[in-house]
């Protein structure tokens, strides 16, 4: 039986378990929070994003939910500077041309502030700027696909979090926990 875990990373913490970085640097990284052997990330998450990442010990399993041929799709809650635009949501919900192409259609909706775990470090707080929440799924994985889309129609992404990956969710799962499933 394949092992599956998923892990609620926090904001600074590398996807991976080791730190071949500079010499002297004490990033975070998987292995501060999880102790099992022979399991592995299925997809990234970046130092600056917060939320699901899935990890494994079956190869099948680790390609069917990372390879963007599955069409997998992942969904994020998206901070944004401002109140994200019906012209931007529309330009999402078509697809948005990136330097690298146009991406395929998301799902995009507003929503009101999800009130999730406090961040560390906190969002900078503007007064003069206001923010707001959108939900956005895609199904597809582009290096910072989500920080890219949300920039290219205006809305710089202040605040990352994935929240499920297909029917899998972190939610009910505490910041820098983890839980095991069956699959």
């Amino acid at each position: 039986m394949s092992r599956l875990i998923l892990f609620n990373k926090p904001f600074g913490v590398l996807p991976k378990f080791t730190d071949k970085g500079t010499e002297g640097s004490a990033r975070p990284t998987l292995s501060d929070y999880i102790d099992i052997r022979d399991v592995y990330p299925a997809g990234r998450l970046d130092l600056d994003s917060e939320g699901l990442m899935l990890l494994t010990d079956d190869g099948r399993l680790q390609a069917r939910i990372s390879d963007p041929k599955f069409k997998m799709p992942k969904s994020y809650l998206v901070q944004v500077e401002g109140e994200m635009s019906d012209a931007a949501l529309a330009s999402l919900r078509a697809g948005v041309k990136l330097k690298d192409g146009l991406t395929r259609p998301a799902e995009a909706e507003r929503i009101a502030d999800p009130q999730l775990w406090p961040r560390d470090p906190p969002v900078r707080f503007r007064k003069t700027v206001p923010d707001g929440w959108i939900r956005l799924t895609i199904s597809e994985g582009r290096n910072r696909q989500v920080r890219r889309m949300t920039a290219a129609v205006g809305f710089p992404t202040l605040r990352l979090v994935r929240w499920a990956i297909g029917d899998w969710t972190v939610e009910g799962l505490e910041q820098g926990k983890w839980r095991e499933i069956e699959v």
